[in-house]
């Protein structure tokens, strides 16, 4: 690569992250050879750098944060995600990567301490300074996915006698320190959250009125074991920027932001979905490999165990199959769409329950819609592979395609909504394996009615 010129860091960060995806090494060695660029580039958009980054080998991506001051080196490892980042840190020295955990917000260092080896863990946690270790650890003794282990402990608190214009002189002062100024929480002298009140309403209310008369009293909250789940439910409900996070006496803890929020959401459905199809709900691309396989065992045992029971009733229609060979080539097309059709009512049913449309007075309401979806469908679709089928080979062979779509779709829809509601009600993760229900459920119906229908009809 020849040297350009930086009017634009961005555009040639843009360039760089496209050559990375394909030529590394040869980012790497352009980087190596043009450092103040590369800290050009790291200054005016972390961002950007961090998507390099995360395109280079572990070595390589170490190498070049090196090259930076810690402050710039600290907001890219804030921009990489977790997992990459830490890569990195485990590959610099422990008095490097505690001076760049320290340029950090502590939740932000807790999510990168959180993401390391066990081994690295412990061996950087003992370089970075006793109080800050401390805060790192109080945020990593809650869960990840609970509000405890999301929240940021860099909170705009404020005492109760402050009026409006002390309150806004106090903030100015601590700007640097906050990571959100969407609210201003109002506390007591222990520390109990009184009351918030957003900034926008601090700066436009009279310079003397006291905080305790423009607050708004009584705020929602959430304790630090709340679920992430609930935490965005309430988000959403109240339309918050940022939820407060108080312990069972009431202090202010924290807050999670609505940018936390969003990443929780997003965990969230990435769970779901990957709980649905059988494989581990903590399961991620670097998961170490000996996990995965301890995770997903066990649900290829379950599968192996629901899929002998389709083999099992295949093989007590063998006489009838040998008879006319035709019928094993159509088996498959007949649970195919049952399969895709109750996957459409699990999706829409498992969505309901992630954002609490479906109440459990509404359960009946949701079964029967997608009961009547499935003898709508199953009617149409049913019609025109039963019309296909006689024109291709035959009246009789038409009307067991007929008998044994329809009667799968029906099936389909009632299993596709019911599996969801009923781990729901045992109080498990409406999510839970239910892919694997679902098929077992509509291959057995589909092959069992069509082999049925067939052995009387053909």
């Amino acid at each position: 690569m020849e040297k350009k010129r930086l009017p634009r860091p961005r555009e040639l960060a843009e360039r760089l992250a496209f050559r990375a995806r394909r030529e590394p090494e040869e980012v790497e060695a352009y980087l190596d050879s043009h450092t103040a660029e590369w800290s050009e580039l790291a200054q005016a958009d972390p961002h950007d750098a961090a998507d390099i980054l995360e395109q280079l080998g572990d070595e390589a991506a170490a190498d070049l944060i090196r090259d930076l001051r810690a402050p710039e080196a600290a907001d890219i490892l804030e921009e990489m995600q977790d997992e990459l980042a830490a890569d990195v840190l485990e590959e610099v020295t422990a008095a490097r990567a505690a001076s760049l955990l320290e340029e950090m917000a502590p939740a932000e260092a807790a999510d990168l301490i959180g993401a390391l080896d066990p081994e690295h863990k412990e061996r950087i946690l003992s370089a970075v300074s006793e109080p800050f270790a401390d805060a790192i650890r109080h945020l990593l003794s809650y869960p990840a996915d609970s509000a405890g282990g999301l929240m940021t402990m860099r909170v705009a608190a404020l005492p109760i006698g402050l009026n409006a214009g002390e309150a806004i002189e106090r903030i100015r002062q601590l700007h640097e320190e906050l990571e959100d100024l969407s609210y201003v929480y109002v506390v007591d002298d222990v520390g109990h959250l009184l009351g918030v009140l957003s900034f926008r309403e601090l700066v436009f209310s009279r310079p003397g009125v006291g905080l305790d008369e423009a607050m708004v009293h009584n705020p929602v909250t959430v304790n630090p074991l709340t679920d992430r789940e609930e935490v965005a439910e309430l988000a959403r409900r109240y339309n918050l920027f940022s939820v407060p996070v108080v312990d069972f006496d009431d202090r202010l803890l924290g807050i999670v932001t609505v940018d936390e929020v969003i990443d929780a959401v997003e965990q969230e459905a990435g769970e779901d979905f990957a709980v649905a199809m059988g494989a581990g709900g903590e399961e991620t691309v670097f998961t170490p490999v000996r996990h995965s396989i301890r995770m997903r065992l066990p649900w290829l045992f379950f599968d192996l165990a629901l899929s002998s029971s389709v083999s099992l009733l295949i093989s007590r229609f063998q006489d009838q199959i040998a008879a006319a060979p035709l019928l094993a080539s159509l088996m498959p097309l007949v649970a195919r769409i049952g399969g895709d059709s109750g996957a459409m009512s699990l999706a829409v049913v498992i969505r309901g329950l992630a954002t609490r449309d479906i109440s459990p007075n509404r359960s009946f309401r949701v079964v029967t819609r997608e009961l009547a979806l499935g003898a709508s469908n199953g009617v149409i679709t049913a019609t025109l592979s039963g019309l296909i089928a006689t024109v291709l080979l035959g009246p009789h062979v038409g009307v067991v395609i007929f008998i044994s779509v329809m009667a799968n779709l029906i099936v389909a829809g009632f299993a596709g909504s019911t599996i969801p509601l009923v781990l729901r009600r045992l109080g498990f993760d409406p999510a839970l394996g239910s892919n694997l229900f679902l098929t077992t459920v509509t291959d057995l119906t589909g092959v069992g009615s069509f082999l049925l229908v067939a052995s009387l009809l053909l």
